[in-house]
């Protein structure tokens, strides 16, 4: 193919139409707001998109391998108020860090094992651990904030350059290094296998249940990153959200091209994805609307990308079956 050709492709693919409709979002707000593109509003843009993306970044690795974990949120709560909790007994910063990612990593893989070897609906599973999580966390705070001296949290509200959030430039570099994962290595490509046809994957030697495993594993550790993540920001952990993350890590990624029924997607859609997201969420609130009205508009987006996603995948297989029938009239012709 020429570069021109690759040209044309590019500006035609599903990534630039996103590109495109993430311009026309930030002009408009622009538009009825100037102070809409300021570095501050910037900021805590890239502030609240770092807590989604971190989630985001495990979250469309587990879909594309047709799986989904529903405990992103009380993993966050949990990991947060574990994290603070060390940290106020005098455990140091980075330690209170990896035992917090640890813990998730290990209730990541309590996930896969209900789901690939006890054969528990995901949906079911991952709920009633998220549940468990989320009353002991209640039990251990009693409901009561556990704050922590900024000193031990210097980098979840410090900037790069006074711009760039350093909780930011975590998700950026994860976005980054599990792009690559997942379209240079071998592993990656088992994702891509699995989530798209498990039957597939099995005759060509790969283990669907490991491979899941390994990907619950990694979104419980990354949703006990972003946890930490937003204890450092805020320095204090809450045993209750006041926020739906995961919810929105969902909608994000699957905007950006990541399909629910897995083997599709990827780190670039997801992360325009996030950019869309996050821009038109702070151009509902800089119109000074009821915060009601974000979610109504987010949980609107998230339907709509999962009836895109749903046709997109019926056309796929529309498709599939045209390329199929002549070839089963051939075999009937010729057995006759």
């Amino acid at each position: 193919m020429t570069s021109g050709g690759r040209a044309k492709r590019v500006l035609k693919s599903k990534e630039m139409l996103l590109v495109y409709i993430t311009i026309v979002i930030i002009l408009i707000f622009f538009f009825i707001n100037n102070n809409f593109l300021s570095v501050s509003s910037l900021r805590g843009i890239m502030q609240s998109m770092a807590l989604m993306g971190i989630i985001a970044v495990g979250t469309a690795c587990l879909l594309i391998g047709g799986g989904i974990d529903l405990t992103a949120n009380f993993m966050c709560l949990f990991a947060g108020v574990i994290c603070a909790m060390m940290i106020k007994g005098g455990v140091p910063w980075f330690a209170a860090l990896v035992i917090s990612v640890a813990i998730g990593a290990v209730i990541g893989a309590i996930n896969a094992f209900l789901v690939s070897k006890l054969h528990m609906m995901p949906f079911i599973a991952t709920i009633g651990v998220g549940s468990v999580m989320a009353g002991v966390t209640q039990a251990a705070t009693n409901l009561q904030n556990v704050d922590v001296p900024m000193a031990s949290f210097w980098w979840g509200s410090n900037s790069l350059f006074n711009v760039f959030p350093i909780p930011f430039i975590i998700m950026a570099i994860l976005l980054i290094l599990y792009g690559l994962m997942l379209s240079k290595t071998q592993f990656g490509r088992n994702i891509y296998l699995v989530g798209g046809n498990e039957l597939a994957a099995r005759l060509a030697g790969v283990n669907p249940s490991k491979t899941r495993t390994i990907l619950y594993i990694n979104s419980g550790a990354l949703s006990a990153l972003a946890g930490v993540v937003l204890a450092s920001r805020m320095h204090t952990a809450s045993p209750q959200s006041q926020s739906d993350p995961l919810m929105s890590a969902i909608t994000a990624a699957i905007i950006g091209g990541v399909a629910f029924t897995g083997g599709a997607g990827g780190m670039l859609g997801c992360f325009i994805g996030l950019i869309l997201l996050n821009f038109f969420n702070a151009g509902l609130s800089s119109l000074a609307l009821d915060s009601y009205w974000t979610i109504t508009a987010s949980g609107l987006l998230l339907i709509i990308a999962l009836a895109v996603d749903f046709l997109n995948e019926r056309s796929r297989l529309k498709a599939l079956m045209m390329k199929v029938k002549p070839t089963l009239v051939l075999g009937t012709e010729d057995g006759i």
